[in-house]
């Protein structure tokens, strides 16, 4: 049985909805005796990366307290290399929507996810999703839809494998991608922001199929 950990939640992301989802998303492989998953606190991440679960999960961004003047992060230049070394040295990593979001891009973390979050609309649109052919994650023949914070993001793509794109009203970008790095792998996933999208039972099934993903050797 694989172990997976997840840090969700934040000031903007409520932490009912993530945990909800991803549990929904993870059920079928617990009840196979495929994986187990826990939730911590970011303040317990790093330390227990010290003892290599096979995947970390993050839906948090970086800032704390973002409508501050003074705006405080969790994820100091220690943390980012710890996360780094974890998966370089065989760990599995999925970057979920605000796990992309507000990451130095200067940092080792940015640089290990190849991409990042730049930007989303101030008013929530209809934000059409559609999986590449052969990637196993998603239906390529079924696109779906929802109301959605439309992640824009910054990926090197020639430094990894996109497996989903994003379309709507205000334009394209990359729903999500996939690589090895160093003896790990690292999956980056932009949707969901409202519960909606994360109950969605397609984004439901991208999910499941990224964990899996993450979770085989």
């Amino acid at each position: 049985m694989k172990r997976v950990v997840a840090v969700t939640g934040d000031f903007y992301h409520q932490k009912a909805w993530a945990d909800e989802s991803l549990q929904r998303a993870a059920q079928p492989l617990i009840d196979a005796g495929e994986i187990s998953l826990e939730f911590i606190d970011a303040e317990q991440l790093v330390a227990t990366l010290q003892e290599k679960p096979d995947v970390a999960i993050l839906f948090k961004e970086n800032r704390i307290n973002p409508q501050d003047e003074q705006v405080r992060i969790w994820m100091d230049a220690e943390a980012e290399e710890q996360i780094a070394k974890y998966v370089r040295e065989g760990g599995a990593w999925l970057g979920w929507h605000a796990g992309l979001a507000s990451y130095p891009e200067d940092g080792a973390y940015v640089d290990m996810l190849r991409g990042h979050f730049l930007s989303h609309p101030v008013e929530h649109q209809v934000v059409r999703y559609e999986a590449a052919e052969g990637a196993g994650i998603g239906d390529p023949q079924q696109p779906f839809s929802f109301l959605d914070e439309h992640y824009f993001v910054s990926v090197r793509e020639a430094e990894t494998e996109v497996f989903l794109r994003s379309s709507s009203v205000d334009g394209e970008s990359i729903g999500g991608w996939r690589h090895a790095f160093g003896q790990g792998k690292v999956l980056c996933l932009t949707p969901a922001h409202l519960q909606d999208g994360l109950n969605h039972p397609a984004f439901t099934e991208v999910l499941r199929q990224s964990l899996s993903w993450c979770a085989k050797q």
